[in-house]
């Protein structure tokens, strides 16, 4: 890339390298490999069902480490626009049609009293209107109201993130994704009296979280009688990559700049990275559900929290006995049964070691970050899936990938993924420490042969865009994976606007 004064100076100030431009223009050229598979994690290969005489015993061991003085943190990716939770919306505005039409039309407004943000889109459509919203549906004036739910000059829904919306209603207050985090995270990730949680939110919508949490964060303190610590950070400029052409040439606007888009989720491992803390969980923005419903989700927060504890505390052991010089020949087949039967890591050719080599084997293995996966029955929702699969060292262990990463017209490799019984509703949670207190550097676990390349446009150009590895795929590739399985109660994602006429969101 023979780049110009203007592309080194936009360079400089997003931080990104001009080595690093030059490797993604490479990938564009070379692409990704396809990761290969052994199969998909099923229970009792791969995923544990963890009977209830044992969970007492793991949610005992979460109890006791909440008490010990650890940092527990709740990172929550919270800078996703709701615009596509209103498509639906956006296309009736658009529509030859001016009444309702579709299945999706009538549902909203059959059921529009129904939405917690009801009554303030009905004050709105008072203001602006001088009629309330059934007044307005009765003139058939559908469109008024939609306008004013997503435009700037009523609620403006469209454009603000998912964790600003009104989700849920109570008998005397309703709530935001946001609110429902603090409440969460008071349940299960607090120590100290303290719940640290952490939102990466985009750079446009930073102050409106902010006010959302001077507002509100002192009344849910005094609630669940703790205080919080509550922290944002945004996607790093760093992290865009660059998008080209079909010829995977730079492209370049309409006044000859280039085009840097945002990586993905995959840049978050920064974000995360920087935090300071022992036990990370990781839940999405909007897998929310009110306080009546919590229960499931608090149990199995702390269940998967308890195995993470057990399982980390059972690799430092091992590590400690190494660095002592303290085991024999059967510790280290107890260490090679850990690192196969606990933690689904198999090594070729162990048995063809001598203990020496073993032990550096093991070692290196044992000490890596380490998180616990909470795994939902497969009912058809997107998502990426549990599996075995082959590292680039040629070692076995277990991987969250999405369907980019595999070969579809492969026919073994697309039956395993359509075949898998569970996938990954993004409920993770992560020991980021060593053996030794010290912080692991988690862009060093990073599988950088796991991005993808997708299609999308620009001013009605088309363009091709890099996605880094996703946080929970390929960014967390080089870590000790544990995967238990959940019950569905704890996945309640809302992905359109009539997703929040679900049940579990009423």
């Amino acid at each position: 890339m023979n780049g110009t004064d203007k592309d080194k100076a936009l360079l400089a100030l997003k931080g990104i390298s001009e080595e690093t431009v030059l490797h993604q223009l490479k990938l564009f050229q070379d692409g990704f490999p396809y990761l290969r598979m052994i199969g998909a994690a099923v229970v009792g290969d791969g995923i544990m069902r963890i009977p209830d005489d044992e969970m007492e015993r793991y949610l005992e061991i979460w109890h006791t480490y909440r008490l010990q003085r650890h940092q527990i943190m709740k990172f929550v990716p919270a800078s996703g626009a709701a615009s596509r939770m209103f498509k639906d919306l956006f296309a009736f505005l658009d529509a030859d049609h001016s009444t309702p039409k579709t299945a999706f039309e009538h549902t909203f407004f059959d059921n529009i009293h129904r939405f917690a943000f009801y009554d303030e889109l009905n004050e709105c459509c008072i203001t602006n209107k001088g009629l309330d919203i059934n007044a307005l549906i009765d003139e058939q004036r559908h469109k008024e109201i939609v306008a004013l739910l997503l435009r700037p000059e009523g609620l403006g829904y469209g454009l603000l993130p998912k964790g600003l919306l009104l989700f849920h209603r109570y008998a005397d207050e309703t709530r935001t994704p946001f609110e429902e985090h603090l409440a969460e995270s008071a349940l299960y990730a607090s120590a100290d009296d303290t719940s640290q949680i952490h939102f990466t939110v985009s750079g446009n919508h930073l102050s409106l979280f902010q006010s959302l949490a001077a507002e509100k964060a002192a009344s849910y303190a005094q609630r669940f009688g703790i205080s919080y610590d509550i922290s944002f950070s945004e996607q790093k400029s760093s992290t865009d990559t660059i998008a080209v052409n079909a010829d995977n040439t730079p492209f370049r606007d309409e006044n000859g700049n280039l085009l840097f888009r945002p990586g993905g989720h995959g840049s978050l491992i920064e974000n995360l990275n920087d935090l300071n803390a022992d036990i990370i969980f990781i839940k999405n923005i909007d897998n929310v559900v009110p306080d009546s419903l919590k229960a499931d989700t608090v149990t199995y927060k702390q269940l998967l929290a308890g195995v993470l504890v057990a399982m980390q505390q059972k690799a430092f052991d091992y590590l400690n006995m190494i660095d002592a010089v303290e085991y024999t020949h059967d510790d280290i087949l107890d260490m090679v049964r850990f690192l196969r039967h606990d933690l689904s890591c198999d090594i070729p050719d162990l048995k063809h070691l001598e203990d020496a080599e073993l032990i550096t084997v093991i070692r290196k293995k044992l000490n890596r970050p380490m998180r616990v996966c909470g795994m939902v029955r497969n009912v058809g929702e997107p998502g990426g899936g549990p599996f075995r699969t082959f590292n680039p060292d040629g070692s076995v262990s277990l991987q969250i990938l999405e369907s980019s990463q595999i070969d579809m017209n492969d026919t073994t490799a697309r039956y395993m993924f359509e075949h898998g019984t569970h996938f990954n509703p993004v409920d993770v949670v992560c020991a980021v420490r060593d053996y030794q207190g010290r912080h692991f550097n988690l862009l060093k676990h990073i599988n950088p042969a796991t991005g993808f390349i997708s299609h999308k446009s620009k001013a009605g150009r088309e363009l091709k865009a890099l996605e880094l590895p996703g946080l929970w795929n390929g960014a967390m590739s080089d870590w000790n994976t544990i995967f238990v399985e959940v019950p569905l109660t704890t996945f309640n994602p809302v992905k359109t606007v009539n997703d929040l006429l679900r049940p579990e969101h009423q």
